[in-house]
């Protein structure tokens, strides 16, 4: 059973930036591909970014592309989610996921573990 935590929300102005962190508490998760996906208020989760185990391949959602970036460090069992220049529509809980994949995972339902969140808001 792999547990994933997430740490790095907040409170933040727009413009401003934060790092997600989403670590595990098995060595396998190098052997994962993870996600990340957030949820507003009212709204139906989405997917946000992923990344291969190896991290050699990753993709981000285009709505936020040219201001967020995903990216893993195997050896500290954590995965990164660098958001710049922040807005408040990204204002959401964000979530961290996990599968046991050698590919890229866009869907919520193909990942086996979540993390629990960190919510981030961003101020006008």
């Amino acid at each position: 059973q792999v547990q994933l935590v997430e740490s790095g929300g907040g409170l933040v102005q727009a413009g401003g930036t934060l790092r997600l962190s989403c670590t595990a508490s098995e060595r396998t998760f190098s052997n994962f591909a993870v996600g990340w996906f957030r949820q507003a208020p009212g709204k139906e989760r989405e997917f946000v970014a992923c990344i291969t185990w190896s991290g050699g391949r990753r993709s981000v959602t285009d709505s936020v592309k040219d201001r967020f970036t995903i990216s893993r460090d195997n050896d500290k069992n954590t995965v990164y989610l660098q958001m710049n220049n922040l807005k408040p529509e990204d204002t959401a809980e964000y979530y961290c996921a996990a599968v046991n994949s050698g590919g890229l995972v866009f869907r919520p339902y193909n990942y086996e573990y979540w993390g629990l969140g960190t919510q981030v808001t961003v101020s006008s």
